[in-house]
Formats: C-alpha cells, structure tokens, sequence
C-alpha cells in the first residue's frame, strides 16, 4: 500500500492496523505539509505503527530516471509506473511555474495530431503516481500551477485525477486554490460533468476544429461526443468570476486554419465567457502536416478577436527536447 494518497484512504490504511483515525490527519501533515520521504521521520507517530507502516506500506514517491533540458529553460522528466514510463514537464515563466502532468501511460483518444494519441494506451495512472510527478520533480517547491494536460486524457482516469485535485486543493493537503489547476478534456460529456459539479478547477476543451465532419477526421472522440454538445453542457455553467474556460486550437496549415473555422468558432462560443489558445503544429512521425507561418497565426487570432473573443497564441516551449504539446510519448528513446 501506498500512501500517497487521500485523507480518507490514509484513515482506512491506519484504522485496519489498529490505530485511531486522527493519525490519518498527522500523516497527511508528514506527507503534504513537511514533505517527509521516510515513515520513520513521522516522530509524532507511535513507534509500532511506524513499523507496521514500514513493514506494510511505502510512501510512494520515487525521483524521476531520467531529465532534459531545453534551450529555453524547459524541464522534461521521465517516471517510471506501474503500466510503464510517463513524461513530465516543467515549464518556468518569470514568476510562474507550471507542471504539465500525465495522467495515463499512453492514450486511447487516438488524436492524429498527438504523440501519446498514436502509441496507444497502456493503463492508467494511480493518484500516487500522479501525485509523485508533482512531488518529486527537482522544482517542486517553485510550482505556481499545475496542467492535466501532459501523457492521456484526464476524464478518461477521472477518479485518480480528482483524488490528486483533492490533495492540491483540501486543508490537509498543499491548500491550492482550485484555480491554480487547469484540467484539460477531448470532451468525454459524463466524466466532464462530473469534473464541473465535483470542482472548481478550471477546464481546457481540445477543439482544434469546429467542423464535426473535419473533427472526426482527426480527433475520433467527436463522433461519440460532438464538440457542439460538449459546448451546450459547458453553457450551463458560471465563468464570469474565476474560473475558467479555455479551447485548446493546434493550427494545421490547409485543415483547420481559414475564416470559414474561425467565423465557425465565434458561432459556436457566442455568449460563451472563454478563451481560445492557438497551438503551433509540432511535427510528428508519419503525418505531413505543417503549421501556418507567423502572419497567417496572426491573422487567425485577429479575425478572433475583432469578434470579441479573447484568443492568445500560445508560445511553443521545449520543442527541442520533444516537450512541446502534442509531442510526449513514452516511446521516445531516453539516454
């Protein structure tokens, strides 16, 4: 067993071994708060449950195998887990610092335009090992934020990505606002639901075509759950305060990047309060696609804005170490 995990599974791991369940909340202190990395340093913990919990269970975190760093300051890292190796990513900017994090071994989306999308799905992740990229990465202490947007699809492993939210969020935990993680979907319709009712974290929807006929061509999910519907349930929710809403949009030269996909786009957000990002194209084997070039980004974001929808172009970082978005797999070669 592993610890790493909620206040309440801390309480069933301790009461079975016999010990009241307030220990639960001076464990979670040990783990979250002062960061320990051996049971025996939990001194306020009686000496035979430490050694029960030596002999039965193990904290959880393991530092990562192996790191690169990229021209621009980008950090990647490689886990091991229990279904295989999972990419990370650190991703400083002035005062922010923001962890990309994976929550499956590969991805069943099969979205064409994705690295983890073509090596296909392996398993998914336990909040431990979720938890663990967060907590042993060398800049975990600096982190500002934290993105459900590396390895997998979030909603597809929603109970271990919503424990891991409730240790960044609760009291007992790091004590995050909910706001300073963003959690990104395809749009699996019910597990997104559950995500906007169950917390406050903001949501980031891959678009990437507004056309259902040209999105199933290249994101499968759409004939399932068509981005038309998923913006309908979206609506039924408040983000006029905090919490955000954003449309990840990766810009493919000749697919998806002309004025019919962005008047397309302001019918579909109208009314809406959100954010539309635009993602450079990061190349990957065996699809000969190709990014627009600067001025055609731009004039893409302008016809956006000049409508009243906020729309950043989203910088590329680490592309050199195969970091960028769209470009984690655990199929890369690591030396």
């Amino acid at each position: 067993m592993e610890l790493i995990t909620t206040q309440n599974e801390i309480k069933q791991i301790v009461t079975k071994f016999g010990a009241k369940p307030f220990v639960a909340k001076q464990i979670t202190d040990w783990l979250y708060k002062k960061r320990v990395h051996d049971i025996e340093e939990m001194t306020n913990i009686s000496k035979s449950l430490r050694e029960t919990l030596t002999k039965k269970c193990t904290i959880g975190l393991d530092a990562p195998v192996w790191s690169a760093r990229s021209v621009d300051g980008t950090s990647k890292y490689l886990f091991e887990t229990s279904h295989g190796p999972v990419e990370t990513v650190f991703i400083p900017d002035e005062n922010r610092g923001t962890l990309c994090v994976s929550c499956q071994v590969g991805c069943k989306m099969n979205c064409q335009f994705c690295m983890t999308g073509k090596q296909g799905w392996n398993g998914n992740l336990t909040v431990t090992e979720i938890m663990n990229q967060i907590m042993s990465v060398p800049e975990s202490k600096q982190l500002t934020n934290i993105v459900f947007m590396g390895m997998g699809e979030p909603m597809d492993n929603l109970d271990e990505v919503m424990k891991a939210i409730e240790i960044l969020t609760s009291e007992w935990g790091f004590g995050w606002s909910p706001h300073r993680i963003t959690v990104s979907t395809v749009g699996i319709i019910p597990a997104m639901e559950r995500f906007l009712k169950e917390s406050e974290c903001h949501l980031a929807i891959s678009m990437h075509n507004p056309f259902s006929e040209e999105r199933s061509e290249i994101m499968p999910i759409e004939k399932r759950y068509p981005i038309s519907e998923v913006i309908d349930i979206i609506r039924k929710y408040d983000w006029t305060h905090q919490r955000r809403v954003s449309f990840e949009y990766i810009l493919i030269s000749g697919h998806n990047d002309t004025p019919r996909h962005t008047a397309e786009i302001i019918k579909l957000t109208k009314g809406l309060e959100c954010r539309v990002n635009l993602i450079r194209w990061h190349a990957i084997p065996g699809q000969d696609l190709h990014s627009p070039d600067e001025v055609k980004m731009v004039a893409f974001r302008d016809r956006l804005s000049a409508n009243g929808t906020t729309c950043t172009i989203r910088r590329s970082r680490g592309e050199d170490i195969q970091a960028a978005c769209g470009l984690l797999s655990s199929n890369h070669k690591h030396i």
